[in-house]
């Protein structure tokens, strides 16, 4: 094993992100992948976005992986590190590629979207309780991870299994479930696997119809019972909004829904993981649950009116503001394009 990839370090972090970062091909024109003439490059990557939006947001971020020592590697950490994240704790391995995949220009919720991944085998794949920087992971105030990265290999759940147990000054684990059932070579292990993760995590993210493709659970209370042991439980429902489980410290569960906003889409990849860093942001900032989700919705909208995975987010006053907004003004914000600028297009009727 080699030694870190350059980037500035830091003694603590508010978050530290775990996971696979890939370099991303985007096509040039719509169409099948089988006639797209030409890509341009960016980069994808669950955790790595996490990271990105809180770093733009004004936290500190570090993100732990592992990359190829080979060029698209050396893109990845500098992009990353663009965003102002912390990257001294990602490995480089000179046996194994960088993860890549392509996509075509097609909404991913469509039977026409094409993704092809070549991350078999990737640096990324071979993370392990062995070698990673455990000294790097957990002295943060919060540490992130995501069903992805359980799916990559063996090697990779058994990290995630460690690092999710119980242990003495462990930070507070949040954990997306991101199922994505062809990362699974046992298809049928994938979501038994997502559930004890998910029980063993302080703040867990999970979709409503992530939950009926994975255990069969549908509805919000419904998801609850199936998770009691997070202290809080976001579960998103897409158009509808969103729904938080928080647990006080009587042990009582208090139900929080803020419905979504009304948001002209120009691309819907990135904003699950826009949402998680909005809402953990807010909870960083210890804002109120109904702010925390807010948050959320607002920079999922951040990243839904623009093409790629990641953008700036809006500004921290300028977003407090609109997260303060009574219930009827929030209802009726129209975001799209150029939103989150400093002339933003906010319409209301």
């Amino acid at each position: 094993m080699s030694g870190s990839a350059a980037g500035t370090s830091t003694a603590d972090a508010d978050v530290v992100c775990l996971g696979e970062s890939m370099v991303t091909f985007l096509p040039s024109q719509p169409g099948r992948l089988a006639d797209v003439p030409t890509f341009g490059r960016g980069i994808g990557g669950a955790e790595s976005n996490v990271a990105c939006a809180l770093a733009a947001a004004g936290h500190r971020t570090r993100w732990v992986s592992r990359v190829g020592a080979d060029g698209f590697g050396d893109h990845l950490v500098a992009a990353v590190a663009g965003y102002g994240v912390d990257t001294s704790a990602v490995r480089r391995d000179p046996d194994r590629p960088t993860g890549i995949y392509f996509r075509t220009a097609t909404d991913r919720a469509t039977d026409t979207h094409e993704v092809a991944y070549y991350r078999a085998g990737s640096a990324a794949s071979a993370m392990s309780p062995h070698n990673v920087p455990y000294e790097d992971l957990l002295t943060g105030r919060i540490l992130h991870l995501s069903g992805i990265t359980a799916a990559l290999s063996a090697d990779c759940l058994a990290l995630l299994q460690d690092l999710t147990a119980p242990r003495d000054g462990r930070p507070l684990v949040s954990f997306d479930v991101n199922h994505r059932p062809g990362l699974w070579r046992n298809g049928a292990a994938g979501p038994d696997v997502l559930l004890d993760l998910a029980r063993r995590c302080d703040l867990v993210f999970v979709g409503e119809d992530e939950a009926e493709e994975a255990w069969g659970v549908g509805g919000t209370a419904a998801i609850r019972e199936a998770l009691p042991e997070p202290a809080v439980l976001v579960v998103k429902r897409g158009s509808e909004g969103a729904t938080v489980f928080s647990r006080g410290a009587e042990g009582t569960d208090t139900a929080t829904t803020v419905p979504a906003l009304h948001v002209d889409v120009v691309a819907p990849v990135g904003a699950g993981d826009a949402f998680a860093a909005g809402f953990l942001s807010a909870t960083l900032r210890e804002l109120p649950v109904r702010h925390r989700i807010r948050h959320g919705h607002l920079m999922a909208a951040a990243v839904l009116t623009v093409p790629g995975d990641l953008t700036g987010p809006p500004a921290r006053a300028y977003a407090d503001r609109l997260a303060d907004l009574d219930d009827d003004a929030w209802g009726r914000l129209r975001l799209g394009p150029g939103w989150t600028g400093d002339d933003p297009e906010v319409r209301t009727p």
